[in-house]
């Protein structure tokens, strides 16, 4: 890449000094008399094409300096940087290999106050992180908004029906008259109509037309119930003249419209016992256009309720989220299509033969690896699944107490226990059990691991590192609260507590770094957390689900609000499965 800069950056101060000095003008040019590939590279350039003394013909974003190509296609989406410009030419794959330009791009997206990432940055994946944080912002801004937006509309609809309750005990006369007499009216009214009668608070001005012909605002109990009985009065009086004049009320406002900023209030108000659809047709309209607004960038669906109690764990297998396990109080771990119908399809419940359950004790948690799937249960057992096999099973180990947290890796699968134990088994031998490690006083909440360490967090408030390749304790940090969840991928692990907090950790020579923790917003505790380069998704037993950019400290995109408890949750290739202690498991996925 340096030697395509230097290369590039000489051919430009050859350019400066022969006939074509300007960089600017020459690719310019060059487009508008050889179509849109001169606006690129003039074709497919090899290495041989961007020597140090280019030839003056060459043009075209390859005869800027360097630094004003990267900062061309730093405005470019990601997605286009890392998959389209290779294919265009090699000099402009190059643009994808600069570690600078995606750190300058993480900048712009995150913002100067926030640090990212959290761990050291040598080998860490900038193009990924900058896909994802893209991806994540363009889905997950706009379905916060959409959530919001829901929100307030709900919030307002309770309003207006409080507002009819309040209307019916006031005991106005005009009031009692429209409730009693025209149960539908405030469907065909018009707008001002229906805000007179449901939707003014005692705070809210509503403009109403005065004698000498200028808007008035009414603002106040009493002069809304003055209004209420003049809109009465002119309902009663006016509709015969409505029917004979609508015609003529047309034409006038046809004529004015666009002049005319405050149209008479008898343009807006129909009786329904006098105007059929024509006259409500009519009324749409008059109303100003209103442009569409474009889908949300997520769809959300809900599994049907297989489930007979509170689902503790879930997790996406199969690969691209194809299929979603789902693990339950109810003793039963079940198998979803995602692809299949509109709201998934139940694949399998599994379970041995002749079993009425998959285990015999609540099931608590879950993890795979390729094909195999072990679930963890109160009946301290951890069983084994075979994917492949529609969920065959492939083994039973008996763990000797409650199965509380599970990670699988490719040679080894660990169980953290109630009975203060880390326990490593091979699934592929007869007697599975590896090794059992103590690390801890109390029981083992949760874990996470790669080929070279194990990391635990125990109820007792520590949080230790275990060498697999030493076969010895590295380290044990002690934290004022016990970790309930946790995310190890690279060299940063996150984790969330008892108190709603989130703890930072950095993994660097088998040592964690001083640790960071962050207040998200959540307030009870954090049942589950999901982090990659660019993602950090959090659930809580407060209800909530929170998506955040891994930055210190996290910038939330979007919080999710249940109707209880979430227990779980769990991400791939962009897909969020949650689960809640109402029985549902929501599935959360790119609109296709």
């Amino acid at each position: 890449m340096s030697e395509v800069r230097v290369n590039l950056e000489a051919g430009t101060h050859d350019d400066q000094d022969g006939p074509s000095s300007d960089p600017v003008q020459s690719p310019r040019s060059e487009a508008s008399s050889s179509g849109p590939q001169g606006l690129l590279c003039a074709g497919h350039p090899t290495s041989a094409d961007v020597s140090s003394s280019p030839s003056p013909e060459a043009s075209g974003l390859l005869s800027l300096p360097w630094e004003m190509v990267t900062h061309i296609a730093s405005h470019l989406p990601a997605q286009c940087v890392i998959t389209v410009l290779p294919k265009v030419c090699h000099a402009l794959g190059n643009v994808g290999k600069d570690s600078t330009a995606w750190q300058l791009r993480a900048r712009r997206l995150i913002g100067s106050r926030a640090g990212f990432p959290v761990g050291p940055r040598e080998d860490f994946d900038w193009p990924s992180a900058c896909l994802e944080m893209e991806q994540l912002i363009t889905c997950w801004t706009g379905q916060g908004h959409l959530v919001a937006r829901q929100t307030q509309e709900e919030e307002e609809e309770r309003g207006q029906v409080g507002q009819q309750q309040g209307a019916g005990q006031d005991g106005e006369p005009g009031a009692g008259r429209q409730e009693d007499g025209r149960e539908n009216e405030v469907e065909g009214v018009g707008v001002v109509a229906q805000e007179v009668a449901y939707d003014v608070d005692e705070g809210m001005e509503v403009a109403m037309e005065g004698e000498d012909g200028e808007i008035q605002p009414i603002v106040g109990e009493d002069q809304l119930a003055g209004l209420r009985e003049a809109l009465e009065e002119r309902l009663e009086n006016d509709a015969a003249a409505l029917m004979e004049d609508e015609r003529d009320h047309r034409m006038v406002h046809d004529a004015d419209e666009g002049q005319d900023g405050a149209p008479n209030l008898q343009e807006q108000v129909a009786d329904p016992r006098n105007l059929g659809n024509g006259g409500q047709a009519a009324m749409e309209q008059r109303q100003p256009p209103r442009s569409p607004s474009p889908p949300p960038a997520l769809e959300c669906m809900t599994l049907p309720s297989g489930h007979i109690a509170q689902v503790n764990s879930v997790l996406l297998v199969g690969g691209e989220g194809r299929v979603c396990a789902t693990g339950s109080r109810d003793w039963n771990v079940k198998l979803w299509d995602l692809q299949a119908g509109s709201n998934g399809t139940l694949l399998h419940t599994l379970g041995g033969q002749g079993d009425f359950s998959t285990h015999r004790g609540w099931v608590w948690c879950l993890a795979s690896q390729g094909s195999l799937l072990a679930s963890g249960g109160f009946d301290s057992t951890v069983r084994l699944w075979d994917l492949q096999a529609g969920g065959a099973e492939r083994g039973l180990i008996r763990a000797g107490a409650a199965v509380l947290c599970l990670s699988c890796q490719t040679d080894v699968l660990l169980s953290g226990t109630f009975d203060k134990r880390i326990n490593m088994y091979d699934t592929r031998a007869a007697e599975p059990l590896v090794k059992s490690l103590r690390l801890h006083g109390n029981a083992v909440m949760c874990l996470a691991a790669d080929d070279k360490y194990i990391i635990s967090g125990s109820k007792d408030c520590t949080v230790a590192v275990y060498d697999r390749r030493a076969g010895k304790g590295l380290k044990k940090l002690r934290l004022s609260s016990y970790l309930l969840s946790m995310s190890y991928s690279g060299s940063e692990v996150w984790a969330g507590d008892n108190s709603g907090m989130l703890h930072s950790f950095s993994m660097q020579a088998g040592s964690l770094k001083t640790p960071s923790q962050f207040d998200v917003g959540h307030t009870a505790l954090v049942t589950g957390i999901h982090r990659s380069p660019g993602s950090l998704y959090t659930c809580s037993s407060d209800r909530t689900v929170k998506v955040h950019i891994p930055c210190a400290p996290p910038r939330t995109l979007c919080t999710l609000h249940h109707q209880a408890a979430v227990n779980g949750l769990s991400v791939d290739a962009g897909i969020l499965a949650v689960a809640s202690g109402d029985v549902r498991v929501e599935i959360w996925r790119p609109r296709k």
